[in-house]
C-alpha cells in the first residue's frame, strides 16, 4: 500500500499530428485563399468559411488551433484531409483556394457528402438581429448553483494560483477577444483553454456551458492537477472563503478478474455548503487501481461544509477502462472525522447497468444520512420531421441537495434511442436530491443526424411518488433556432398543470398552422366526423351537419375576422349568417353579435365553434346531424369539432405550401432533393398548374421552371413539367390532409422517410404520405392562356418620368430602356419647358460603358436618364462632344448632376471633360466643368461623380468628400466577399448608390474589422439617414454589418447609423439585401471633454416582435418615455417598410433621454401606414448605457386597429426604486354629440386625456363599444382605453382629422370614467362648441377644461 501526494500527477499528452512542425516562410505576397472546411463524418455540420493568408496563419498549427473554436470536435482539429481523406495537408501551401476540405481530431478521416453538407442551414442564420432575452420566470429557491457570472482561469499546470475574471460583453465577443483578455488578465500568451479535467475548451459557448473554471494554456498540452475553483468564487466572510482543508483519500480496488481500470478515476466531495470541483487521482509510479491493491491519496478542498454524499468515476479511457471499487474511506486531516462508504460495484459500459459513476452517501450509525435513489427518466423526442437525433445525450439533474453531474443517456428499454415521436425511458442513479428544480440536457453534436428536436422530460422520484416535468418543446440543434446543442429547463412538478401548458401550446401552434383558412373573404365547408357530413344552412334558417361535399348550402364566406373571431356567412344566401341563440345553432340575418363565433383550434387540427356572446357554448349537432343544445363545459366531444376545408386551394395558378407538421413543409433543396422537414417560408412555396380535374403540377416558386415529380423510384423536385410531374389530388377528410398520388405510377404516392427526405411509397395509413395545404395566394378558376407578345410592343419608345426616391447604383446600371430617354433627334413641335440639350465632352480616353445621368434640383431629381443613340459604338469617343436631347419634367431650380457608367464592356475607363446643360425653350446655359476620370483602375476608382452648379464662379453648394466608417461585426462568420454599396441621404437629396470599392483595409469587411471609404457628392447638408446594399446568392457570404459612421472633413461631429444585422436577411418570407438606416438623435463631438459626456443620458432600446406569422409591421414605429420631469416626446424609431419589425426579431436603438427625471411609463406604437400594419409586440428592454440600469417590459401583444381592442398604442409602467409601478387603467369615455342639425361627423375623432401623472397622448376613438356608427347625431358613444394610471383628470383634448364628406362636428360634452384600487374618478369635460373650419372659430381641435362642481 503505497500513499501518493497530491502534489505529483501523470502527465497527458493529447494526440497532435506526427513528425516536426514546419513554420513556413513567405518571401513574396501571397493571394489570400478561401477555403471551406467541414466535419469528419458529419454532413449535418454545415461548415466554416476561412480565409487563409500569411497575415492570419503563420503556421498550419495556428490554423488548426482557430478550426478548433469553429469546428465542433472532442479534442480540437488537429487533422485536415482532402474530401475523400487521401491526402493530410502538412503545409498552408498544399490548400487550394475555392476547394473544401475535412478536419477530424485523428488520423482516421470519415468521408463526406459535401452537397448535403453544403445545404444544410448555417447557425447565424438567426431571424434576430440581437440575441433574445432570457425566458421571464419566478426566481427559483435558492437551491442549486446560479449559471456563472464569473470565470475562475488557473495557469496551465499551477492549480494553485486561481484567477476570478469578470465575463464582460467587450470580452466575451468572440473566443478570440476572450483569449485575448485573458491573455492580459494572466500577464501570459493564452492560446487555448482547456476544462479542469483536461477536456480542450473550442468555442465561446463551450466556456458559458463550463463548470465555471478553465485551465489557460499557451501552445503546450495539458498539464493535469486539482484545480479547486470554488474558493475563488465565493467573497470573503462566506463558507469556504478560507484556506481549504487536506483530505486522505483511500480507495480498494477489487480481486475479482478483470477489476483493474486503464482509466482516469475522479472523486467529488458534496458538503453543506458546496461542492468540490473534479478532482483527478493521479499517482507516480503509474500502477495505481491494479486487482485487490489499495491506493491512498491527499487531496486539498475548500470549506465544503459537513461531508454528505460522494462522486466516484473515470472516464472510460484506455484499452480496459471497466473497474470494480471496492471500498472507499476518507479522512479528514483537519477535523479528523473519518467516513467508510462500501461500494462492491462495478463501473463500466458493459457490466451492471452500465454507468461509470457512482454516488455513495455518507453512513451515520452504519446508515446512509441520504437515500440511494433510482430516478426514472423520461425523454420525449418532438414529432417534426428530421426530430430524432444519433448523438450522444448528456443530462444533469439538480435539487436542492446537489446534482447528478453530467450523465450519458445511453440505454433505453428502446432498440434504438432518440427517434422521432418517440419516448425513452432511462434509470438514473443518485443520492436523493430532494425537491428537483431544473436539469441540463444536450448532446455532444456528433453523427451525420445531430440536430434534436426535444418536446419534454419527465423526471420520476420513486422515493415520494412524485412526477416532475421539464418542458421543451425547442431544438437543439446548430442549424436551428438559436444554434444551441444544450438547454437548461425548469421544472413544473404539478403534472395536471404542465400538461395543461403542453395542451395550450399545441394549440397555439395549430392555430398558427391553421389561422390562415380564416381570413376575411376565404370560402370554407365544416366536416362533422361524427355525423359524416357537412354543416348546411337552409333558407329557412335551420341548420345540420348531414350535407353532401357537393352542397352548395354548405358554403359558408368569412365576412369578418378579428384575430380567431369569425362570422360565417352563407355562400348562397348572403343575407344569413351561422350563429348561436340561446345555445342553439341557427342562422341569423344582419350579423349580430350571436353571429359572431370564436374558432377554438384544437391539436388534432379540428376546431371548436364557440360563442362570442354566451362563452362554453357551441356549435354542435347528434348522431343524425341534427342540431343539439350543448355547453363545451370545458372539454370538447366529436359532435362539436369540426374539419375546416377551404375552397379553390388547388387553383390554376396558386402558390401553395405543402405543410408536412406545424412547424415544416415540403421543400425543394439545391441539390434538386425535396424534404418534408424545410421551413414554411418562400424556399416552400409551391405554384399550381392544373393538368385536369384533380390533376396538377407543382412548380418551385423559388427556382422557375423546376417541378415536383416521381421517376425511377426518386421523388425530388427536378421535373420538366412531363407526366412524371403528374400527380392526383387526394383529400382526406379525417384532417383536411391531401396526398400526392402519381399520375404515371397509380398506386405510389409521394412520402416521406423518418429523416424527411421525400420518396415514393405505398400508400399507408401512419401519415408519412399526407400533407396540409396552405394558400399563399389563390388561382384562378380556369387557367389563362399566355398573352401573344408582340415585335411592335417592344420597340416602343416612353416618355420620361421624374424618378424621385430611387438612389442611382454605381453598379449594374439601369439598361438603354429606361424611361427618361428621349430618342427622337428632332421634333416638328415647338420645345416644351421639359426638353433639355445635353453635350457631352469625352478626354483623350473614350468609353463603351452605358453612360448614365441623373438631374437634381429643389423640387425634385430626375433619372436615371441613359444618354444612348442608335448607334452606341460612336458615342464617348475621344475628343469627341456628343449630344443628346432629354425630357426632365418638373424638378424645379437645378443645383447639381451626377454622370457615371456601369464599368462593362472591354474599355470602360473614361475621361470626363465636361457637360453642358442648355434649356431647349429658353436657351438657358449650364456649364459643369469635371477633367477627372470615371475608372476603377484611375484616381479614386469611382465610376461616378458629381458636378455642382455654378452661380458667379462659385458653386451653389461645395463638394465634399464624406468619410465612410463601416463597421463590421464581431460575430462568427460576419465577414463577406461580396460588394457592398451605399448611399448618403440628407436635406439635399442623395449621393446615389455608389459601390464601397476602395478602402484603406487590404482584405474588405472582415470580421470585427473598421473599413475608410470615400464618397465625393455634392454637399448633402445635414444627413438624415443611409442605405446599405450586399447581394449573396451564397448564404455563407452573408454580411454582418455592425454600424456606419459617416464624418465630414474639417468637422469633429459625426453621424452614426446603427445597423446590427445580417445582409441579406429575410422578412415575412422575402429575401431583403437593401435596408435603410436611420440617423441616431446624437452628434458626438470627439474633443475630450465632450467625449466623456457622450453616454450621459444615452439609452439602448431592444424591440422585440413576437414570434408569430405576419407579426411583424409595415408601419412607423413612434415611442414616448416619461419622467417624473417631463416626456421625450415622440422619438421615432423606424418603419417596418425598411426590414425593421420583422416576425421574431429584435431590433436595436439608442435613443437620448437627458434631463427627464426617473422615468415611470413608456407608450409605443405606430401610425397605421402600409400595407399590413398590425404588429405583435412581444418585449422592450430599455437599457442606461451610462450606469447599466436595465428595465425589461413585457407586452405580448397585438397592436393593430383589427386586433384585441383596436387601439394602436400601448402603455406599459415602470417599476421604481422601493415604489411598485403604477397600475394600468381602462379609461371608459362617454363622448356626447349635440342634437342641432348637422352635428354628426365621418371623421376621425381623437382624444389625449390629461391627468396629474402626465397624458394618455392622442388616440383614435376607434371602436364604440354601443353604436356600429359613431358620432352621430344626439348619440351617446362609449369608448375605452387603456393607460398607465394619469391621477386626477384635469383636461382632455379633443379633435378631428377633417376626412369624410361631413367632416364638421358638434360636440356637447365628454364624460370619462375610471376605477382604481383606492378611488373612482367621473370627471365632466363640458364643450358645447363646433369643431368645424367653416363654424364657430374655425377649430377643429378643442381643450377641455374639467367641471369642478360636477356630480355624476
Amino acid at each position: 500500500m503505497g500513499e501518493t501526494p497530491a502534489t505529483s500527477f501523470s502527465t497527458i499528452r493529447p494526440v497532435r499530428p506526427e513528425g516536426p512542425l514546419r513554420h513556413v516562410s513567405v518571401p513574396r505576397p501571397v493571394v489570400a485563399k478561401r477555403v471551406s472546411f467541414y466535419k469528419s463524418g458529419d454532413p449535418q455540420f454545415a461548415g466554416v468559411r476561412v480565409v487563409v493568408n500569411p497575415r492570419s496563419f503563420k503556421t498550419l498549427d495556428a490554423l488548426l488551433d482557430n478550426l478548433s473554436g469553429k469546428v465542433p470536435l472532442p479534442f480540437g482539429v488537429r487533422n485536415i484531409s482532402t474530401p475523400r481523406g487521401g491526402q493530410r495537408i502538412t503545409r498552408l501551401e498544399q490548400l487550394q483556394d475555392g476547394q473544401a476540405y475535412l478536419c477530424s481530431h485523428g488520423r482516421r478521416v470519415q468521408p463526406v457528402d459535401l452537397r448535403r453538407a453544403r445545404r444544410r442551414p448555417r447557425p447565424w442564420q438567426s431571424p434576430r438581429a440581437a440575441p433574445a432575452p432570457a425566458p421571464r420566470r419566478p426566481a427559483a429557491p435558492a437551491r442549486g448553483p446560479a449559471a456563472p457570472r464569473r470565470l475562475v482561469v488557473f495557469r496551465n499546470g499551477d492549480p494553485r494560483t486561481g484567477r476570478a475574471v469578470a465575463l464582460s460583453p467587450a470580452g466575451t465577443r468572440s473566443f478570440e477577444a476572450l483569449l485575448r483578455h485573458l491573455s492580459d488578465v494572466l500577464r501570459c500568451p493564452v492560446a487555448k483553454l482547456y476544462a479542469t479535467d483536461g477536456r480542450k475548451i473550442p468555442s465561446l459557448q463551450a466556456v458559458i456551458l463550463s463548470s465555471g473554471a478553465v485551465v489557460a494554456a499557451g501552445r503546450e498540452p495539458f498539464k493535469p492537477g486539482n484545480y479547486d475553483f470554488q474558493k475563488y468564487l465565493l467573497p470573503a466572510g462566506l463558507p469556504g472563503s478560507s484556506h481549504g482543508s487536506k483530505w486522505k483519500v483511500s480507495i480498494t480496488t477489487s480481486d475479482l478478474p478483470n477489476a483493474v481500470t486503464s482509466s482516469q478515476i475522479y472523486i467529488v466531495l458534496y458538503g453543506e455548503h458546496r461542492s468540490s470541483a473534479p478532482i483527478y487521482l493521479y499517482g507516480t509510479d503509474g500502477a495505481q487501481f491494479q486487482d485487490g491493491h489499495e491506493d491512498i491519496f491527499t487531496i486539498t478542498v475548500g470549506n465544503i461544509g459537513s461531508l454528505f454524499k460522494i462522486r466516484i468515476g473515470h472516464t472510460n479511457s484506455g484499452p480496459s477502462p471497466a473497474w470494480h471499487c471496492k471500498e472507499i474511506q476518507l479522512w479528514n486531516m483537519y477535523s479528523g472525522k473519518q467516513f467508510y462508504m462500501p461500494v462492491k460495484r462495478w463501473l463500466a459500459r458493459d457490466r451492471e447497468d452500465g454507468e461509470i459513476c457512482r454516488e455513495l452517501p455518507v453512513l451515520n450509525q452504519g446508515q446512509p444520512v441520504l437515500p440511494v435513489t433510482v430516478y426514472e427518466v423520461h425523454v420525449a423526442t418532438g414529432e417534426l420531421w428530421n426530430a430524432g437525433t444519433v448523438a450522444n445525450v448528456y443530462i444533469s439533474i439538480y435539487g436542492e441537495k446537489g446534482d447528478t453531474g453530467s450523465r450519458q443517456l445511453f440505454r433505453s428499454k428502446n432498440s434504438f434511442n432518440f427517434l422521432r415521436g418517440q419516448t425513452d425511458t432511462f434509470f438514473l442513479e443518485a443520492v436523493n436530491l430532494g425537491d428537483l428544480y431544473k436539469i441540463i440536457i444536450g448532446h455532444d453534436g456528433l453523427g451525420p443526424g445531430n440536430g434534436w428536436f426535444l418536446d419534454d422530460v419527465v423526471v420520476k422520484d420513486p422515493t415520494t411518488s412524485r412526477d416532475y416535468t421539464f418542458l421543451c418543446h425547442r431544438w437543439l440543434d446548430q442549424g436551428e433556432e438559436d444554434g444551441k446543442i444544450v438547454r437548461d429547463l425548469y421544472a413544473n412538478d404539478n403534472s395536471t398543470l404542465s400538461g395543461r401548458q403542453k395542451l395550450e401550446l399545441k394549440r397555439k401552434e395549430t392555430w398558427a398552422a391553421e389561422s390562415w383558412k380564416f381570413m376575411k373573404g376565404n370560402t370554407l365547408q365544416f366536416y362533422n366526423k361524427l355525423t359524416g357530413g357537412f354543416v348546411r344552412l337552409h333558407p329557412d334558417g335551420t341548420v345540420d351537419a348531414a350535407g353532401e361535399k357537393t352542397d352548395r348550402s354548405g358554403l359558408f364566406d368569412v365576412s369578418f375576422n378579428k384575430g380567431n373571431v369569425c362570422i360565417f356567412q352563407s355562400h348562397q344566401m348572403r343575407h344569413l349568417s351561422l350563429a348561436l341563440d340561446n345555445g342553439s345553432v341557427t342562422g341569423k340575418a344582419g350579423g349580430g353579435a350571436t353571429s359572431k363565433l370564436r374558432v377554438l383550434c384544437q391539436p388534432d387540427r379540428r376546431v371548436v365553434l364557440e360563442s362570442v356572446l354566451l362563452p362554453g357554448h357551441t356549435v354542435s349537432f347528434d348522431r343524425q346531424g341534427k342540431r343539439a343544445n350543448a355547453s363545451a363545459a370545458g372539454c370538447t366531444d366529436l359532435s362539436q369539432e369540426f374539419v375546416v376545408c377551404v375552397k379553390g386551394v388547388f387553383l390554376d395558378g396558386a402558390v401553395i405550401l405543402l405543410a408536412t407538421s406545424l412547424r415544416q413543409a415540403l421543400c425543394p433543396q439545391p441539390d434538386g432533393s425535396c424534404t418534408g422537414a424545410g421551413s414554411r417560408s418562400e424556399k416552400s412555396h409551391w405554384r399550381v398548374h392544373r393538368v385536369s380535374s384533380g390533376v396538377c403540377m407543382l412548380e418551385s416558386v423559388t427556382n422557375a421552371q423546376m417541378y415536383l415529380r416521381m421517376k425511377d423510384g426518386q421523388c425530388d423536385g427536378t421535373g420538366t413539367g412531363d407526366i412524371d410531374c403528374h400527380f392526383k389530388i387526394k383529400k382526406n377528410l379525417e384532417d383536411a390532409s391531401i396526398s400526392l398520388e402519381s399520375m404515371k405510377s397509380p398506386g405510389l404516392f409521394v412520402g416521406l422517410q423518418s429523416d424527411g427526405r421525400a420518396k415514393p411509397i405505398i400508400y399507408t395509413k401512419d401519415g408519412n404520405v399526407f400533407f396540409y395545404p396552405q394558400v399563399v395566394q389563390f388561382g384562378r378558376e380556369y387557367p389563362v392562356r399566355p398573352p401573344v407578345t408582340s415585335g411592335q410592343e417592344e420597340g416602343k419608345v416612353h416618355e420620361s418620368k421624374n424618378q424621385r426616391e430611387t438612389p442611382a447604383a454605381n453598379g449594374p446600371l439601369p439598361s438603354p430602356t429606361a424611361k427618361e430617354i428621349r430618342r427622337s433627334q428632332s421634333s416638328q413641335n415647338l420645345p416644351s419647358e421639359d426638353e433639355w440639350k445635353v453635350l457631352v465632352l469625352t478626354g483623350d480616353s473614350g468609353t463603351r460603358a452605358n453612360v448614365v445621368l441623373w438631374v437634381y434640383g429643389e423640387e425634385g431629381a430626375s433619372g436615371p436618364i441613359s444618354l444612348i443613340k442608335d448607334n452606341p459604338e460612336r458615342l464617348f469617343l475621344p475628343r469627341q462632344e456628343d449630344e443628346f436631347q432629354v425630357e426632365i419634367r418638373s424638378i424645379g431650380k437645378i443645383y447639381k448632376i451626377r454622370i457615371g457608367h456601369d464599368g462593362t464592356s472591354e474599355h470602360p475607363a473614361w475621361n470626363l471633360q465636361r457637360v453642358t446643360m442648355q434649356h431647349m425653350k429658353s436657351k438657358k446655359t449650364l456649364e459643369f466643368a469635371a477633367n477627372m476620370w470615371l475608372s476603377r483602375t484611375r484616381a479614386d476608382g469611382d465610376i461616378v461623380c458629381e458636378l455642382p452648379v455654378e452661380q458667379g464662379g462659385q458653386a451653389l453648394f461645395p463638394l465634399v468628400r464624406y468619410h465612410v466608417y463601416v463597421h463590421t461585426g464581431q460575430l462568427k462568420y460576419a465577414e463577406t466577399g461580396n460588394d457592398v454599396y451605399l448611399c448618403l441621404y440628407g436635406e439635399r437629396g442623395d449621393s446615389g448608390l455608389r459601390l464601397l470599392h476602395k478602402s484603406n483595409m487590404p482584405i474588405k469587411f472582415q470580421r470585427g474589422q473598421i473599413d475608410t471609404f470615400q464618397i465625393e457628392a455634392v454637399s448633402l447638408g445635414k444627413l438624415q439617414k443611409v442605405l446599405l446594399r450586399c447581394e449573396a446568392n451564397d448564404k455563407s457570404q452573408y454580411w454582418y454589418c455592425d454600424k456606419v459612421v459617416v464624418r465630414e472633413p474639417e468637422t469633429v461631429s459625426e453621424s452614426v447609423f446603427t445597423c446590427k444585422r445580417w445582409l441579406p436577411f429575410m422578412s415575412q418570407g422575402i429575401i431583403h439585401s437593401e435596408i435603410e438606416l436611420c440617423l441616431q438623435e446624437m452628434q458626438i463631438n470627439h474633443q475630450p471633454k465632450i467625449q466623456e459626456e457622450a453616454n450621459e443620458g444615452a439609452w439602448k432600446v431592444t424591440v422585440v416582435t413576437g414570434n408569430f406569422e405576419n407579426a411583424g409591421t409595415s408601419a412607423t414605429v413612434f415611442l414616448y418615455v416619461y419622467g417624473e420631469t417631463r416626456c421625450s416626446g415622440p422619438i421615432i424609431l423606424g418603419s417596418g417598410k425598411h426590414q425593421l419589425f420583422s416576425t421574431n426579431s429584435a431590433d436595436i436603438f439608442k435613443i437620448f433621454l437627458k434631463d427627464i427625471g426617473e422615468i415611470y411609463k413608456v407608450r409605443i406604437g405606430h401610425d397605421n401606414s402600409g400595407e399590413d400594419p398590425r404588429w405583435y409586440l412581444e418585449e422592450i428592454i430599455l437599457e442606461n448605457i451610462a450606469t447599466c440600469e436595465l428595465f425589461c417590459l413585457s407586452v405580448d401583444s397585438w397592436i393593430a386597429e383589427n386586433e384585441n381592442d383596436g387601439d394602436i398604442w400601448k402603455e406599459i409602467p415602470i417599476a421604481r426604486n422601493n415604489r411598485a409601478p403604477l397600475p394600468v387603467v381602462a379609461y371608459e369615455i362617454h363622448v356626447y354629440t349635440g342634437k342641432i342639425l348637422g352635428a354628426e361627423t365621418e371623421s376621425n375623432v381623437f382624444i389625449n386625456l390629461v391627468g396629474t401623472r402626465g397624458d394618455s397622448g392622442k388616440r383614435r376613438l376607434h371602436q364604440s363599444k354601443n353604436n356600429d356608427v359613431k358620432f352621430q347625431r344626439g348619440q351617446v358613444d362609449v369608448f375605452s382605453i387603456k393607460v398607465v394610471s394619469l391621477g386626477i383628470l384635469k383636461k382632455v383634448l379633443i379633435s378631428h382629422d377633417g376626412t369624410g364628406p361631413g367632416n364638421g362636428w358638434f360636440l356637447e360634452s365628454i364624460v370619462v370614467k375610471s376605477e382604481e384600487e383606492d378611488s373612482n374618478q367621473e370627471m365632466l369635460f363640458p364643450c358645447n362648441r363646433w369643431l368645424d373650419e367653416y363654424q364657430d372659430d374655425g377649430k377643429t381641435e378643442r381643450e377641455l377644461l374639467a367641471e369642478s362642481n360636477y356630480c355624476a
